[in-house]
């Protein structure tokens, strides 16, 4: 029988993701690992895909399991949000799904704490998988939770670095930068400007509203603790905090400056369209995941492109290669009564490097296997290879998991708003302030 880890909620005042997840803290209902796995059965999976190409993949991956286990009949539902599946699992009954994904891996802290999602180690322990020989551990790391297995990863996303080849060679560039001081001067030679002075291009933007450029991605270039051994936030005593937001500043800096960059992105399209800043030659290097490769080959770039690592900081030169790591995790519903019959499903997603190979090439993410990351089978294309690469280097890094949904780093995202903008004031006294907020913010959420 898997372990349960159940614990008392109280409703408080958090942040939208963090709320979600607490306001369905109520005791979940029991569900059963007594189940034969060889019986007929039909277990429901739900998933938060919902591309066609993203569908169809996943489609494809139900029919190779269900060819390999006919007695097993999966009923596939798609384009499910968190908040759907968390009602579901708090309501329990029939109607709940078996197997649950998230492409929100802040929320595995809350999942394995309040009990949501089945603690898998029992049902790897008793199918022989050795979790630490399969999966890479960055990938281990950000689906437990204080010893608890609640998930495991179902393919990965890497962020390294987008470059224009056409402008790196135009402005006498070798290579994309491999230290934070390379960026800035090549940042700065890349950057230019309209006759009236406004920026026309920019070298690199690591303004933390731009697309991707949420602080912690770029911030896992400097490896820091957001926490101690006792679990308490120590950003302000974190030394690399405080570098991390210089270095950032100066890149600005030496482009003209936190308005003007502002300025210039105030004209981006969006993210995910023909608009992009990256596709449009508004930026010259880029922070950005894996799929951006197979969407600038779509768009047909009208310039050449590369990839590599982002840079990392100067005194930290040994770690290029590493960059930030996340991706799309999967588990047993907690009210399941299919829980081996479950297992085997997840089992076969997550571990078979057929499967896994298959489907990162159909779309386009990184697997999550050391096996399938070594598979000759693997798209070939050298800018997909950066990022398996980055995704297998030990200095890569994953957010912390937290029992309140990631709160501390929408928390992080907030002040560093602030602070690029010069509106934190001391920046230590700010830190601190931050601290207490998410260390108060965590206590709430274990009460």
């Amino acid at each position: 029988m898997a372990r349960w880890r159940i614990r008392t909620c109280v409703p408080v005042a958090l942040g939208a993701a963090a709320a979600l997840l607490l306001s369905g803290c109520a005791n979940p209902s029991t569900g059963s690992s007594d189940d034969d796995p060889t019986k007929p059965v039909t277990l429901k999976f739900w998933h938060g895909w919902s591309t066609p190409n993203e569908v169809k993949a996943i489609n494809d991956s139900i029919a190779r399991f269900e060819k390999l286990h006919p007695n097993i009949k999966v009923v596939s539902t798609g384009n499910v949000s968190d908040e759907t599946i968390n009602q579901a699992l708090r309501a329990g009954g029939g109607s709940a799904p078996d197997v649950v994904t998230s492409f929100t891996t802040n929320n595995v802290g809350q999942y394995c704490s309040s009990g949501m999602w089945a603690d898998l180690d029992p049902f790897m322990k008793k199918t022989g998988v050795d979790k630490a020989k399969v999966f890479p551990k960055t990938l281990l790391d950000y689906t437990q939770y204080q010893g608890v297995q609640c998930a495991l990863p179902l393919l990965a996303d890497a962020y390294g670095m987008y470059y224009n080849k056409d402008d790196f060679k135009a402005a006498g560039i070798s290579r994309p930068p491999h230290t934070i001081s390379e960026m800035k001067t090549d940042a700065a030679k890349l950057a230019v400007k309209n006759k009236d002075g406004s920026l026309k291009r920019a070298g690199f933007m690591p303004n933390f509203r731009l697309y991707q450029n949420s602080p912690d991605r770029m911030f896992a270039q400097w490896g820091p603790k957001y926490f101690d051994k006792n679990g308490k936030a120590q950003l302000a005593d974190e030394p690399k905090t405080a570098q991390y937001y210089a270095a950032m500043k100066s890149i600005v800096d030496a482009q003209g400056g936190y308005a003007a960059m502002e300025k210039l992105r105030a004209g981006f399209g969006d993210e995910m369209s023909d608009g992009n800043a990256f596709l449009t030659g508004k930026l010259a290097m880029h922070l950005d995941g894996e799929w951006r490769g197979l969407m600038l080959k779509d768009a047909k770039a009208k310039f050449n492109w590369g990839v590599a690592p982002l840079p990392v900081p100067d005194d930290q030169a040994n770690t290029y290669g590493r960059g930030y790591l996340t991706g799309t995790v999967t588990g047993i519903a907690h009210s399941s009564t299919h829980q081996n019959a479950a297992w085997e499903l997840v089992k076969y997603l997550t571990t078979d490097t057929d499967q896994v190979v298959k489907f990162a090439n159909a779309i386009h993410n990184v697997p999550s296997t050391y096996p399938a990351l070594k598979s000759p089978e693997l798209d070939a294309d050298p800018s997909f290879r950066q990022f398996l690469n980055i995704a297998q280097n030990p200095y890569s890094q994953a957010i912390p998991a937290s029992n309140n949904g990631g709160q501390y780093i929408t928390s992080f995202q907030d002040f560093s708003y602030s602070e690029e903008a010069g509106k934190a004031g001391d920046l230590h006294a700010g830190l601190k302030k931050l601290d207490d907020q998410i260390d108060a913010d965590n206590v709430q959420s274990e009460n």
